[in-house]
């Protein structure tokens, strides 16, 4: 028998649930333990003017899983098209279709919504979520960069 996967918005109820699995998106890339971002990305998602949303993933009455995303103008496109900032599964979980049902959620939100794309970045190095990736979406030939601010 298959295990249920149910996907919503996170509510204020999700807190403890949704801090310890990006505590644990968190860990997994290596970050510093920073409360401080718990709480400002908490508030995000809470707040309902922000531009963050979150999702959480139930997995047999268990959440499993969080994706963060936003939408994001595409001008050269003349489109607004979806961001996925973060994906994170319950180590305990992977394998089970979580990751992909987010993802599959994310593409009927933007198919849902007239948006052209649901797009994500992932790190070189994170090899198992690639599998998932290259199941579920085209790679692209781009490459990312970042500058830090100049005064």
């Amino acid at each position: 028998m298959t295990a249920e996967i149910a996907i919503r918005t996170v509510t204020s109820d999700d807190k403890e649930a949704w801090g310890r699995l990006f505590r644990g998106y968190r860990d997994f890339y290596g970050m510093e333990p920073d409360e401080r971002v718990i709480e400002t990305v908490w508030g995000w998602l809470t707040d309902p003017a922000h531009e963050l949303v979150g999702h959480i993933a139930i997995h047999d009455g268990r959440p499993a899983a969080i994706a963060h995303w936003r939408r994001f103008a595409r001008p050269s496109r003349g489109a607004t098209a979806t961001f996925l900032d973060d994906l994170f599964t319950d180590p305990e979980l992977r394998g089970e279709g979580i990751g992909s049902a987010l993802i599959a959620n994310l593409q009927r939100v933007a198919s849902e919504e007239g948006l052209s794309e649901v797009r994500w970045i992932t790190s070189e190095a994170n090899t198992d979520a690639q599998r998932l990736y290259n199941r579920v979406a085209d790679r692209v030939p781009l490459y990312t960069y970042i500058a830090a601010p100049k005064p």
